[in-house]
């Protein structure tokens, strides 16, 4: 019973506008060359700076400043405003679901009726 409760709850939340408006926003973001260009160059930027700060070396001010432009440059991109925005939405949606869940844990622990499903 709990499985397919939470199966229906998933297939529910899947058919949320809140999860439906980030899917689209990732397809978008997916579909966006030069964005896509401008994540790639951060992440290798930032593996560059995690293997000089494993190896004991501190990353050098330019990798910093590569960085902040780049992290600028996504920021400003619109296709990325709206996967920020989306996925904020879609984190409170889960906040509360889990909210939801936790008050049913609480009600079924103090109820004195078992239920067998």
């Amino acid at each position: 019973m709990i499985e397919e409760k939470a199966r229906e709850l998933g297939r529910m939340i899947g058919q949320s506008t809140e999860y439906q408006a980030l899917k689209r926003a990732n397809e978008a973001l997916a579909d966006d060359q030069e964005a896509i260009a401008l994540l790639k160059q951060m992440e290798t930027l930032r593996l560059d700076a995690q293997k000089m700060i494993a190896r004991g070396e501190r990353p050098t001010a330019e990798m910093e400043q590569q960085l902040d432009g780049l992290l600028a440059q996504v920021q400003g991109q619109a296709v990325y405003q709206r996967l920020i925005v989306a996925q904020e939405n879609f984190d409170k949606t889960m906040g509360k679901v889990n909210d939801w869940i936790l008050e049913g844990i609480e009600k079924g622990a103090a109820s004195p009726i078992i239920m067998l499903g």
